[in-house]
């Protein structure tokens, strides 16, 4: 049951977000620039591979995009996400970031950290990079675990020293929480701590890619409640930023695990352009609800008029989510929970109650 002052809180949510549906301002656009990884995690959405069938998108495929953008909004406005697979096995991922910034756009990468030197970072820099974040999940032998691979979890904690010993890049960590490494959290904190990461951001693993069929991905009820607290009392004590990842609606927690109330931009303020071109929304999201392709259509007329099943998501509403009091803030949930049929995956808030 919600409090009242909850309540209020979300009714005017609410308001602000029909408002940016109506107006859907471009803010984030990842870029898919490869299917290629140095490590095989067991949790990967994507399933990439070392050899993928698709070969990385050439940039000069993708600078048309930006430039039709640019054409129409603020690129200053407007934040690129390099994405993969692993950004950094592109040879070219500096000429990338320089191309992407020389057009006004500021760029950012997600990295498992196994390629990143100090001599790369600061090429990265010097092509205009503004943010960055590593992927760590859990401790050594857990974090290896998940990443297969050995010296993974060395390279991370290399790469947080380099962070941390510069001022010119905005980072943090990631976190995928699952049953090995649920356990570990308290303390790789304290070792986030002592490597000064400004702050931390904690996702469950939702049941697609590689973690689909595998029971060690998805923690309890029990866990997630736990979570949860972990997440309060860490935000309470104040020595790292933690927040809870954009899974879901939370219900009483909303406010208290994030730093905003839930609300899924995917459609409404963020797109992205996949390794074939497609043009789909947030890169989380594995399902096909693709509205276009950048080798036929226009990047920016697709994104004006199309994009309605994320911007109208009346259709959700069936299943577990037709008579859910909740639906009116939830509006049915991430977009990245959804399969290709529009089956719910999951559910925070049920798994709570549960």
């Amino acid at each position: 049951m919600l409090s009242l002052r909850k309540k209020l809180g979300l009714e005017i949510e609410h308001k602000l977000q029909n408002i940016l549906i109506k107006e859907h301002p471009l803010r984030q656009l990842f870029w898919e620039s490869t299917l290629r990884c140095n490590v095989s995690c067991r949790h990967c959405g994507s399933d990439c591979k070392k050899l993928p069938d698709k070969p990385d998108m050439p940039l000069e495929d993708f600078l048309p995009v930006l430039d039709n953008i640019a054409a129409h909004t603020d690129p200053h406005k407007v934040f690129v996400i390099i994405s993969g697979g692993e950004p950094l096995v592109r040879d070219d991922l500096e000429r990338c970031g320089h191309e992407i910034y020389k057009r006004g756009f500021p760029w950012g990468m997600v990295t498992n950290a196994l390629y990143l030197t100090k001599e790369r970072f600061d090429a990265l820099v010097d092509a205009g990079m503004h943010s960055m974040t590593v992927s760590i999940d859990g401790l050594k032998e857990n974090h290896n675990w998940m990443r297969r691979h050995k010296d993974s979890f060395d390279h991370c904690s290399e790469a947080l020293d380099i962070l941390a010993n510069q001022t010119s890049v905005i980072y943090d960590v990631v976190t995928c929480v699952n049953t090995r490494n649920y356990d570990d959290l308290p303390a790789l904190k304290e070792f986030l701590i002592s490597k000064n990461v400004p702050g931390w951001r904690i996702f469950t693993i939702i049941p697609v890619g590689r973690a689909a069929n595998d029971p060690e991905m998805q923690i309890s009820p029990e866990q997630l409640r736990g979570l949860m607290q972990f997440i309060k009392a860490n935000r309470k004590e104040g020595r790292l930023h933690t927040s809870y990842s954009c899974e879901g609606f939370l219900g009483e927690l909303e406010t208290e695990v994030r730093d905003h109330f839930y609300f899924c931009q995917a459609g409404v303020m963020v797109a992205s352009v996949l390794i074939d071109g497609s043009i789909s929304a947030c890169g989380s999201i594995r399902a096909n609800y693709h509205q276009g392709n950048i080798y036929q259509d226009d990047f920016w007329e697709v994104w004006q008029n199309k994009f309605q099943p994320y911007r109208d998501r009346s259709w959700m509403r069936k299943d577990e989510c037709k008579d859910c009091k909740y639906f009116r803030y939830c509006r049915g949930n991430g977009m990245h929970l959804r399969d290709s049929e529009g089956k719910l995956l999951l559910c925070d808030l049920k798994k709570l109650k549960s």
